[in-house]
């Protein structure tokens, strides 16, 4: 039902010109994150985007990427289906073999004769080794042995996270006995190592028909991956939101978002990469070089983890961009729910979290900032679960790590920071901008949580408190100012304005625009428009971090724009700097990178080794969030959406948009387009679907209150001053297409310039 005549008069017209697109209204039935649902739940030909595979236990190559030495018929084990050709190598053949998508799947054990495979994720360290998933050059290949004819498999430890290259080739002489990392590395897993290779095919899967023709020679009939990503659903296709609109571009980012954060959840006993940090609590000998996925990271069958490569681990800082993403995308909701476990139950004595899960956790792993971003996985887990029994089994536990936070904001009204860990950022230190803007924010939604779900009586106690210092902050963040710039410093003192390393950082500004914090909306605006003016050829720079470009922080920097009211620079920014990701030499071309340099380059400037970089990232994935939350404006006011608001904005960039998502509740779904009406101009047409049970509000030409399943509305644009204007001459008249809008060309921007003696001095070596 909508609350107002007027409309209802309007959708009446919409529909009679218009009705295919309600006879499409999806079901308002709810949807479980304990039992996902196994097709997807708003199908369309949107779907031609999902990079996820239709079958993810037999992926097969796409294309021969390169060849060199004795190979015959290369294109052969491509026509797996002929099965009377073959691929064969002898000994110094190599074949690298390119996949549609980046990928995951496994590899190698130990034998007497042996094809080495070698795995990246881009083409650049497509070659003999393979990429790196610690901080080295390169990891070492592994070796299938191929002792008989039919289907050799790969053993459980192997899983190679993410790769889209995969090198086979015979090398030239023997493997030597120290070439054979992978046998007898773990004798505490005797079952897994000893077992027979087919015994594994329905968990592992990656080599089919390889026959062992005669001594050192081999020939491949069939080669297929079996992904173990994302075990959640079988059905890796079956999405529970989606994307669509005028921009091909932002179709493709939406879904590389989704995808990544598919690659990035894991069988829990698949996880960690860091093989020597491993060591602190498995004690292996892996040598160096060498490399397993094997570390069981969290309880349960499923985990959200940074990367799909590496780290292969439950990290709190992802979580804040993460999370949206998979509640958006998937639903696969129980993987969060064991990823925030992990963290929980290592909670340290006087409250601090780790910020990250096992191996972590185990030597006061600890980073402020990471901290909050753990309880803001907490309000975004239950914003889209409801599971109020999970948040008061936690909750002595948050509130203990909500105080232990609290306590550091000091006279000052600025958080203290105490640690130097962030997103491997440096400078994190002192009186610090990002993380007072991180502490407001979680103050506001942990007395949101206290008083509307969990009604702790004891914690309203503290509500007086808790926002004095809410009030405490929004004045001290004053200090941090920098007229000049017209943006805020990193801290006080050095990073500070007018200090010796002055730093007006991107992460910190925009968490100051998107925590709502600065009081003063002149100055809102100015720092919306100096975050901009910054951007280079290739996305916006993370000033805070030279030479460097982070998706993680410019995902916070479309949120805040956003929060300001400037949604043009958001999907500009998205096209910018995310469709480069897509589209840029050397990368997958499907996933979301950890981050890069800032003249272009593949490096993230936090490793020497480019080979490190993880090309899918869930940090990296805000568009999957922002152009549900933001564009199209649905954003869930409380658990599940019970209660809602709908503010879409089309922006200067797109002709028409839609999408929508679904929780516990039903579904949410927007159609935005423009329109024409014959001698009266441009209009905007909004269809809206909404569970039963829900109510809300619509900001559109106005407020309207709404509850039930549809809602329909119309505005106008004057041609002159692009104002809204809601009248009734023009309702009865046809509408038609806008076949006059053209998308406006990008701005061009100038190449960022590489400091090479800063790129030097950053570079971390640990994890």
């Amino acid at each position: 039902m909508i609350v107002s005549d007027f409309f209802n008069y309007v959708a009446l017209t919409y529909n009679t010109v218009f009705h295919h697109i309600a006879a499409n209204v999806p079901s308002s039935a709810g949807i479980s994150s304990t039992s996902l649902p196994r097709q997807a739940v708003f199908p369309g030909p949107w779907e031609e985007y999902i990079k996820a595979p239709s079958t993810k236990s037999h992926i097969r190559p796409q294309k021969i990427w390169y060849v060199e030495g004795h190979v015959s018929m290369p294109e052969a084990v491509l026509d797996w289906q002929q099965g009377d050709s073959s691929t064969t190598l002898d000994p110094g053949g190599l074949v690298i073999l390119e996949f549609p998508e980046n990928i995951a799947g496994r590899s190698t054990s130990a034998g007497r004769n042996y094809l080495a495979l070698a795995y990246s994720e881009s083409p650049i360290f497509a070659g003999r080794l393979s990429d790196a998933t610690d901080s080295r050059a390169r990891d070492l290949p592994l070796y299938l042995p191929i002792e008989y004819t039919g289907t050799t498999c790969v053993k459980p430890e192997f899983v190679r996270g993410a790769f889209k290259y995969l090198t086979i080739y015979i090398p030239e002489h023997p493997p030597g006995p120290e070439d054979i990392w992978s046998k007898d590395e773990f004798p505490n897993r005797p079952d897994a190592l000893d077992s027979p290779p087919d015994t594994h095919q329905k968990h592992l899967g990656l080599h089919d028909d390889i026959s062992y023709r005669h001594k050192r020679r081999i020939s491949i009939s069939s080669l297929y991956v079996n992904c173990t990503a994302f075990p959640s659903n079988p059905n890796a296709r079956a999405y529970t939101g989606y994307f669509s609109s005028s921009s091909t571009l932002l179709n493709r980012i939406w879904y590389s978002g989704a995808y990544t954060l598919q690659l990035t959840t894991i069988d829990p006993a698949e996880g960690s990469s860091l093989i020597d940090f491993n060591r602190q609590v498995n004690h292996n000998h892996s040598p160096k070089g060498s490399w397993y996925s094997n570390f069981t990271v969290a309880n349960g069958t499923a985990v959200t983890t940074d990367g799909a490569k590496r780290d292969r681990m439950a990290y709190s800082g992802d979580m804040a961009i993460a999370v949206p993403g998979i509640a958006m995308s998937t639903y696969d909701m129980v993987a969060v729910r064991n990823g925030l476990d992990t963290l929980f139950v290592r909670q340290y004595a006087n409250g601090a979290l780790p910020y990250a899960g096992p191996p972590m956790g185990y030597h006061g792993e600890f980073s402020d900032t990471y901290h909050l971003h753990t309880l803001l996985g907490v309000w975004n887990y239950i914003l889209f679960t409801n599971d109020v029994p999970w948040l008061r089994s936690h909750w002595h536990a948050y509130l203990k790590a909500f105080e232990y936070s609290l306590a550091k904001v000091d006279r000052t009204g600025l958080f203290h920071v105490t640690s130097t860990s962030d997103w491997l950022r440096p400078g994190m230190t002192g009186h610090n901008l990002e993380a007072t803007s991180l502490m407001y924010h979680v103050l506001g939604l942990t007395i949101r949580l206290a008083d509307e779900i969990v009604k702790d009586p004891y914690a309203k106690e503290q509500f007086a408190r808790w926002k004095a210092l809410g009030e405490r902050m929004e004045w001290g963040i004053e200090i941090l100012w920098c007229g000049e710039k017209g943006l805020y410093g990193d801290n006080v003192g050095r990073r500070g304005c007018g200090g010796h390393q002055e730093c007006m950082p991107q992460d910190g500004n925009s968490w100051a625009l998107l925590s709502g914090i600065i009081a003063n909306s002149t100055r809102r605006l100015e720092v919306s428009t100096n975050l901009r003016k910054r951007w280079t050829k290739y996305g916006a720079p993370a000033t805070e971090f030279p030479n460097v470009i982070s998706p993680f922080a410019s995902s916070f920097e479309l949120l805040a724009h956003c929060r300001e009211g400037n949604h043009d620079a958001a999907v500009e920014l998205a096209e910018l700097m995310w469709g480069y990701m897509l589209d840029g030499d050397g990368f997958t071309n499907s996933t979301c990178v950890e981050g890069y340099r800032i003249d272009g380059d593949i490096q993230y400037p936090a490793y020497w080794s480019s080979a490190r970089n993880s090309h899918a990232h869930g940090w990296s994935t805000g568009p999957t969030m922002v152009l549900l939350t933001e564009i199209l404006g649905i954003k869930l006011e409380t658990p599940l959406g019970r209660r809602f608001r709908i503010e879409p904005h089309l922006t200067k960039w797109l002709k028409n948009a839609r999408g929508g998502f679904a929780t516990g509740l039903g579904r949410f779904e927007v159609v935005l387009r423009r329109m024409k009406v014959k001698d009266l101009g441009r209009v905007e047409v909004l269809d809206l679907w909404m569970p039963a049970g829900s109510k809300g509000v619509v900001e559109f030409g106005g407020t309207w209150y709404v509850e039930g399943r549809t809602a329909h509305f119309i505005r106008r644009l004057d041609k002159d001053t692009g104002a809204e204007k809601v009248t009734s001459d023009w309702m009865e008249r046809e509408l038609m297409e806008d076949d006059e809008w053209q998308k406006p060309e990008m701005e061009e921007r100038p190449v960022g310039v590489v400091d090479w003696k800063a790129l030097e001095e950053n570079y971390v070596t640990g994890p």
